[in-house]
């Protein structure tokens, strides 16, 4: 007798990053204009806004790929080498996790006016504009309010439909032809919806020999729907 279940094994999943896999909508493509025309940049330093999940880690590997910059996260700045940082192009993700931390914001200003004395650039990352970050510090909180932002907004039909199948992709699952088109009529439209959907339907195929496809992705969102205050945002 055979079993339509299977053994579980799971793979692990590694996000493709590179220029090639960056798809382009017009939810994204002034962003990725402002990243390609990065020497352009006035006074050198930018910040790219968007919510969790909208492709800033992606554009930021790009630029740092580009123009050979360094990266770090914004919360490991105190026990960074700043003066090595700032002897090149540096890219500093997820600033709004460092608001009201003094030493973090102390060593972002000090980087900041390293980056920019020496002729480098300065390439930062958060989910809100400078105007909305609660820094502490005075000189900081004004030298990110002079920055140049780019924005990516929430994803239309086409880079939905995208960015659905790179996910799916980075997971090594094949969903049915129907999935993605179903999916896209019937999900919350934002970003991070889009990867708790993936997420939830690559852990309900696991073990199963149909895989990912229609009814499972129905049953899927409708479980995530039911589950209201947890759905992300």
């Amino acid at each position: 007798m055979t079993s339509d279940r299977q053994m579980p094994l799971p793979l692990p999943t590694e996000q493709a990053l590179g220029r090639a896999d960056y798809f382009v909508s017009s939810a994204n493509a002034m962003a990725l204009a402002l990243i390609d025309g990065w020497r352009d940049w006035s006074p050198r330093k930018l910040v790219l806004v968007g919510p969790a999940g909208a492709g800033k880690t992606h554009l930021a590997r790009i630029w740092a790929q580009e123009s050979w910059a360094n990266t770090l996260a914004a919360r490991d700045l105190v026990e960074a080498d700043i003066p090595a940082l700032a002897e090149g192009n540096v890219v500093v993700e997820d600033v709004t996790e460092i608001a009201e931390d003094r030493a973090a914001e102390e060593a972002l200003f000090h980087l900041h006016n390293l980056v920019l004395a020496q002729g480098h650039t300065l390439l930062m990352t958060a989910d809100t504009p400078p105007v909305e970050w609660a820094l502490t510090l005075p000189d900081l909180k004004s030298r990110m309010m002079g920055c140049q932002t780019a924005t990516l907004s929430e994803p239309d039909d086409t880079l939905l439909a995208a960015l659905l199948a790179k996910l799916f992709a980075d997971r090594q699952i094949v969903p049915t032809p129907k999935v993605i088109p179903y999916l896209i009529r019937h999900m919350p439209r934002s970003f991070a919806m889009a990867r708790a959907i993936v997420t939830a339907l690559d852990a309900a195929a696991l073990g199963t020999a149909k895989g990912v496809n229609r009814p499972l992705a129905q049953r899927v969102l409708a479980q995530l729907e039911q589950a209201g205050e947890n759905l992300p945002q």
